[in-house]
């Protein structure tokens, strides 16, 4: 066993499969000077007990990307590092029982074939085909992807981390890290054998990754998961086929049932993710185990049985088979069920590569990013659906992660309807003017935990979770939100917004050094303007409004979900001695949009305020006896104001306007009829309409761009493009 380095340049903690991939892809970028410490065997914690299966399907297109690039890799990846690997591409077949179920598959067509993918949906001649011992009873087709199949975990993570040390990596094994501390700008790795003092530290450690983020003063959101699947015995059926046809049958994966079924040698796994699941180590009575290396938890089939007779009566020759073996092991979740891939929120030079549900799929694709994330400070692809920093503090609350991880494990494979609101770990962050908005019927999604209005519910309208289960437009909300946008567009309508996330840029300089980070221009005392920030590539980073109250004092208004991401990016690039300062006051205040041709006329009920002053404007005033700031602009596009106040002004406020509002029409409205009237308008939104997967210019934002500032960042990349035509 190698001896321990006093120094390197990186230092990981975990040996799964992420860990020596991220290990592999930042020695193939030509960061070798890299150590990984693992706490026992590589692949001890949940990569040696995976079933190992390869898809390529998801309803993500950045995790998609990064589990097409696993695909990739690994059929290449035992002759680049010789080292033998037992890897079948055996295709796969995924079940639909719906129409509903259809619909996402073909948009999953469309997402694969952009990407390159060969992915087909299919009838069920075509699945009978391909799979001649089942029974198609109750189903409407299948998605085909020919490029799944099934690795061996094990094999893979060694074929890793040999390729990570034949080009200089140094892999530790059992050392486990006791602490880090930071010192000189180093982080220094204390583990029982001595210390690594580096430069980058990454959190690879799986299951453990909470264990680990502590020594970091980071809460990392997540909670433990028991799966199940269960090996059969060979099946003589089966075995006199595969010999026959010289190959494996397509994995098998009945997704409206929960359950995949894989040829194992001349036998079957099947893996169901159960509605009954049990979280583990979540309570002081169940603590995690100081060492759980390659262990178990007890088999607990009771909670299989449905699918089990299931599995039987969709491929009957599963009934004759004897059970050979459960695999009952901890699989770590995220809130959201998307792993942490990125930089550690609040923490220099620290990175997270964790809280991998699926991570033998993902995990070529992973170290990739993470490799991208530490030696470039930026990735390919728009990763932000795996960001750490898209969760805020309140999501690494323990009940809140269990509530979530539970959620998302039993319904591991549920269609992501887009007007569907899951209903576990809601009313986390709640608006002043919550029990308003309800009372006038609001229908409630989460932003960052904030729970805002989506529309407003008429008396007999369906307000269901099954409601919701649809892609198509016309649902129960569909003449509210109708309703809403006239009212908007004809009179007048308020938006409770809360969570909006600002912060406070101050000091001598701030302004010089804001213009140098943005594309356009900063705007004057007493203006506001909208600016865009391009990284190094010229695409699109983040888009802020800034207010700007004085020379040296702005605040820079941004997405409740961008919060930690913003704050991060303007923080990270601040000289180290700046004069000035970048203040978080989200929690402080909050915002109502008040819009239509009669907010200006309400308005001037309730305040002295010069309404005459125009677009992109804002100015300070009193309602209800309250602090406000008017900030004379609209999401929505019709003439009318952002209401900004203290948290505590809120509900003084919104009584005032709603009651002034009455003879002039006013009526609520939700962020499905923002979301519409901005449309209308041609305004974008962050992650939905831009990401970094397009260039500013691609995003059709050069109007935000002045070409005729010394410098911005990204102005060589963004004239580069415009050159290019």
């Amino acid at each position: 066993m190698a001896g321990l380095p006093t120094t390197a340049r990186v230092v990981i903690i975990g040996g799964g499969v992420v860990g020596c991939s991220s290990l592999y892809h930042l020695c193939k970028a030509g960061w070798t000077d890299c150590v990984l410490l693992e706490k026992n065997e590589l692949t001890s914690g949940s990569t040696w007990h995976a079933a190992g299966n390869v898809p390529t399907f998801s309803s993500s297109w950045s995790l998609m990307n990064m589990q097409r690039y696993s695909t990739e890799l690994y059929r290449g990846l035992a002759g680049a590092v010789d080292y033998p690997m037992n890897y079948h591409v055996t295709g796969s077949l995924r079940l639909a029982h719906t129409s509903e179920r259809m619909q996402e598959f073909q948009r999953a067509k469309g997402m694969g074939r952009y990407q390159g993918m060969d992915i087909d949906v299919v009838g069920l001649d075509e699945i009978k085909r391909r799979y001649p011992f089942i029974e198609t009873h109750e189903l409407k087709g299948a998605l085909y992807d020919p490029s799944d199949g099934d690795i061996d975990p094990a094999q893979l993570t060694q074929a890793l981390a040999k390729g990570a040390r034949d080009m200089g990596a140094k892999i530790i094994r059992f050392c486990p890290v006791s602490g880090v501390r930071r010192e000189n700008g180093e982080w220094v790795v204390e583990t029982p054998q001595g210390e690594i003092r580096c430069e980058i530290v990454i959190n690879a450690a799986g299951y453990r990754a909470a264990e680990v983020g502590k020594m970091f003063g980071r809460d990392v959101p997540m909670m433990v998961m028991s799966h199940q699947y269960i090996l059969f015995e060979e099946i003589p059926e089966l075995a006199a086929w595969t010999k026959e046809q010289g190959h494996k049958l397509p994995l098998l994966r009945d997704v409206d049932t929960s359950y995949y079924l894989r040829q194992e040698k001349s036998g079957m796994n099947l893996g169901p993710y159960e509605r009954n699941c049990r979280a583990h180590w979540a309570t002081h009575n169940d603590p995690m185990p100081e060492d759980f290396s390659f262990q178990l938890f007890p088999d607990d089939l009771d909670r299989l049985e449905h699918y089990l007779a299931d599995a039987v009566a969709r491929v009957p020759i599963l009934g004759t088979a004897g059970l050979s073996k459960v695999i009952n092991g901890p699989i770590p979740y995220a809130p959201d069920g998307n792993p942490l891939i990125g930089p550690m929120p609040g923490v220099p030079n620290a990175f997270e590569a964790c809280v991998f549900t699926f991570g033998i799929a993902q995990g070529g694709g992973a170290g990739k990013v993470l490799a991208e994330w530490v030696t470039e400070g930026q990735t390919e692809w728009d990763m932000w659906s795996c960001d750490p920093r898209r969760f805020t503090s309140f999501a690494s609350a323990p009940d809140y992660c269990v509530a979530k991880g539970m959620e998302i494990y039993g319904n591991e494979y549920a269609i992501q309807f887009p007007r569907h609101a899951w209903p576990e770990g809601r009313n986390r962050k709640l608006s002043p003017l919550h029990e308003r908005v309800k009372a006038l019927g609001g229908q409630f999604d989460a932003y960052n935990g904030w729970e805002r209005a989506t529309w407003y519910a008429r008396p007999g309208d369906d307000t269901s979770e099954e409601a919701t289960l649809t892609f198509r437009r016309d649902g129960p909300w569909q003449r509210a939100v109708r309703e809403e946008c006239l009212a908007v567009r004809d009179a007048a309508g308020i938006l409770d917004l809360p969570g909006f996330s600002r912060f406070n840029l101050e000091g001598s300089g701030a302004a010089d050094w804001l213009a140098l980070q943005v594309t356009g221009l900063v705007p004057k005392p007493g203006r506001i303007g909208l600016v865009y920030f391009a990284d190094d590539k010229g695409r699109i980073v983040t888009e802020m409004s800034v207010v700007r109250h004085r020379e040296d004092l702005m605040t820079l208004i941004t997405a409740a979900v961008a919060q930690w991401h913003d704050f991060e990016w303007l923080k990270s690039r601040m000289p180290a001695d700046a004069a000035f300062t970048l203040t978080d006051r989200t929690e402080e205040y909050s915002t109502q949009i008040l819009a239509g041709p009669n907010s200006r006329k309400i308005l001037a009920e309730l305040c002295d305020a010069d309404l005459s002053q125009p677009w992109l404007t804002h100015q300070e005033t009193t309602i209800a006896g309250r602090w406000a700031k008017l900030v004379r602009v609209s999401f929505a596009g019709e003439l009318g104001w952002e209401i900004h106040s203290k948290v505590a002004d809120t509900l003084a406020v919104f009584d005032a306007v709603w009651a002034a509002g009455q003879k002039h029409g006013l009526k609520p409205f939700g962020m499905y009829a923002l979301d519409s009237l901005r449309l209308e308008k041609g305004y974008r939104a962050w992650k939905g309409d831009l990401s970094t997967d397009y260039s500013i210019l691609q995003g059709g934002l050069e109007r935000f761009v002045k070409w005729d500032k010394p410098d911005f960042r990204g102005k060589a990349a963004l004239l580069n493009e415009k050159q290019q035509g």
